[in-house]
C-alpha cells in the first residue's frame, strides 16, 4: 500500500510539473495578445479621434441643425419640421431635383455602356494598346475646373470647335451651354469624357475572366456576340454592379463641373442648378445652415434608398465566377 501511494504521489508531481510550463505559456500568450491589442489601439487612436471630431460629431450636429433655424451668424431656434415643409414649396429646390435626376438617369447608364464598350476595345491584343489605354485614362487626371474651361471653349456656339465641325458637314450646331434644352446634355457629354477610371476597373474585370470559358465556347461553335452576351457581360456584372453604385452616388453629388461652368448661378434659367449646388448656396452663400442640413439629410436618405434597391436587385443579375 505504501509503495502504491508513493507511486501515485510521484505521478501527481510529474503531471504538475508538465502543467506548470503549459500554464505559464498560456499566460505569456495572453499577455502578449493584450499588449499587441493595446498597441494597435494606440496607433488607431489618431484615426478614431479624427473620425469622432470630423465625421460623427458633424453628422449628429447636422441632424439637430436640420430642425433649427441655425445660421453661421446666429445660433437659431428649434423649429421642428419647418425646414422640410419649406423645401416642399421651394420651386428652385424642386428644379434642382429635376436637374439632378435627369443627369443621373441619362449619365449612369451611358457611362456603363460606353465604359464597357471602351474596355472591350482596349482589351484587344494589338500592338501599342498601352498607348491607347493611357490616352483614354488621361482625362481623369485633369482637374474638373480645367475640364470646364476647356469645354466652354469647345462648345462655344460662335467659335467653338464642335459647332465648327458641324458647320463643315452642313449641320447648324445648337447653343449648347447657352441653351436651356442643351445645357444638361452638354454636361452629360462632358462627364462621359472623363470615365477613364471606370474603364480601368472594367479592364481589370475583363482580365479576371478565365480564358477557359472562351475556349469552351469556341469548341461549341459560339460566335463573338454569343461570347459577349453569354460569357463576358455576365461575368463582368460584379464590376458593373460596383460602378453602378458609385455612379449613382456620384451623379447625385454632381457639383464641380456645373458650378464652374455657370459661376455658381446655374444658368441658363437654372437648368444647371443641381441639388448639391443649391445646398451649398443655402449653407455658405445665404447662411441658411439649418435649411442646408435638411437638404443634406434628404439627399442622404435618397441615396441610401437607391443603394439598398441596387443591392437588393443585384441578387438577380450579378453573377460571380464559380457560382
Amino acid at each position: 500500500m505504501g509503495q502504491a501511494a508513493n507511486k501515485v504521489s510521484t505521478e501527481h508531481q510529474t503531471i504538475g510539473k508538465h502543467k506548470k510550463p503549459k500554464q505559464i505559456k498560456r499566460k505569456k500568450t495572453k499577455a502578449i495578445t493584450l499588449n499587441n491589442g493595446r498597441t494597435g489601439w494606440y496607433f488607431a487612436t489618431p484615426w478614431i479621434i479624427g473620425l469622432l471630431l470630423f465625421y460623427i460629431l458633424p453628422l449628429v450636429a447636422s441632424i439637430y441643425f436640420s430642425f433649427t433655424s441655425y445660421s453661421i451668424l446666429q445660433p437659431g431656434e428649434f423649429i421642428g419640421f419647418q425646414n422640410y415643409k419649406e423645401l416642399i414649396h421651394d420651386e428652385l429646390f424642386l428644379k434642382s431635383i429635376y436637374n439632378t435626376v435627369y443627369f443621373a438617369v441619362l449619365f449612369v447608364p451611358l457611362s456603363i455602356i460606353s465604359g464597357v464598350a471602351l474596355a472591350m476595345l482596349l482589351n484587344m491584343k494589338i500592338k501599342g494598346m498601352a498607348v491607347y489605354r493611357t490616352i483614354f485614362f488621361l482625362p481623369t487626371l485633369v482637374p474638373h475646373v480645367a475640364i470646364a474651361v476647356l469645354w466652354m471653349w469647345l462648345l462655344n456656339p460662335g467659335f467653338g470647335l464642335v459647332n465648327g465641325f458641324l458647320d463643315m458637314i452642313g449641320i447648324k450646331g445648337p447653343a449648347w451651354l447657352g441653351s436651356e434644352d442643351w445645357s444638361k446634355p452638354s454636361l452629360i457629354f462632358m462627364s462621359l469624357w472623363g470615365i477613364g477610371q471606370a474603364v480601368v476597373i472594367y479592364l481589370a474585370g475583363l482580365g479576371d475572366i478565365s480564358d477557359e470559358y472562351y475556349e469552351a465556347a469556341e469548341v461549341d461553335g459560339a460566335n463573338w456576340f454569343q461570347k459577349t452576351f453569354h460569357i463576358t457581360l455576365p461575368l463582368l456584372t460584379p464590376v458593373i454592379f460596383f460602378n453602378l453604385v458609385m455612379g449613382v452616388i456620384g451623379a447625385f453629388q454632381q457639383f464641380t463641373l456645373p458650378y464652374t461652368l455657370t459661376q455658381g448661378q446655374g444658368k441658363p434659367a437654372n437648368s444647371l442648378t443641381f441639388y448639391v449646388m443649391y445646398l451649398y448656396d443655402n449653407g455658405f452663400k445665404y447662411f441658411k445652415m439649418g435649411y442646408a442640413s435638411a437638404m443634406a439629410w434628404i439627399l442622404f436618405v435618397v441615396i441610401m434608398i437607391l443603394t439598398v434597391l441596387i443591392f437588393w436587385s443585384s441578387k438577380r443579375w450579378v453573377h460571380y465566377q464559380g457560382k
